[in-house]
């Protein structure tokens, strides 16, 4: 019997996210970075997924963590760029070589916030985006990855 390759999605975390737990818990939330990845590997364990998690501060690193994503083969990538979500043109570059689902997390609603916020450079490249659920944001992007790789809840059958 040929076993499966496992399903492998990327976690990107960018900056001051290595703060999460301790930097402004009104906004952000209370659930530490360590939390929410220790958490995110068992929920990719039930969806047969190898959940893969990276934070940097560093846009450099980012980018590099994307290009090893493209090279290995990666399946789906979850991102949270933080405060490079407005700045990035470089790490969308990269993120535009992907040919693999791609979920935008933001902790908080960046559209009801500071003006600024409101703007995604990478929102035109991304499958799809969710902001404003927390923690739970994450969760909901691998939910969704998960049905994307494994074609679940096709609109095409009738």
């Amino acid at each position: 019997m040929i076993k499966k390759n496992k399903l492998k999605v990327l976690v990107i975390h960018g900056p001051n996210l290595n703060m999460l737990g301790k930097r402004e818990p009104e906004i952000y939330g209370k659930h530490t970075l360590a939390r929410i990845n220790e958490n995110l590997k068992k929920q990719g364990e039930i969806f047969g997924i190898d959940v893969i998690t990276f934070q940097s501060n560093y846009e450099g690193a980012i980018i590099e963590k994307i290009h090893q994503a493209f090279n290995e083969n990666y399946n789906g990538i979850i991102i949270n760029l933080a405060a490079y979500t407005h700045t990035s043109i470089a790490i969308k570059d990269a993120l535009l070589m992907l040919s693999i689902p791609i979920i935008e997390v933001h902790l908080t609603n960046i559209y009801k916030r500071e003006k600024f916020r409101s703007k995604s450079v990478i929102s035109s490249v991304v499958t799809g985006q969710i902001v404003g659920l927390g923690y739970r944001g994450y969760f909901l992007a691998l939910k969704g990855i998960s049905e994307m790789l494994n074609n679940c809840h096709k609109l095409d059958k009738n």
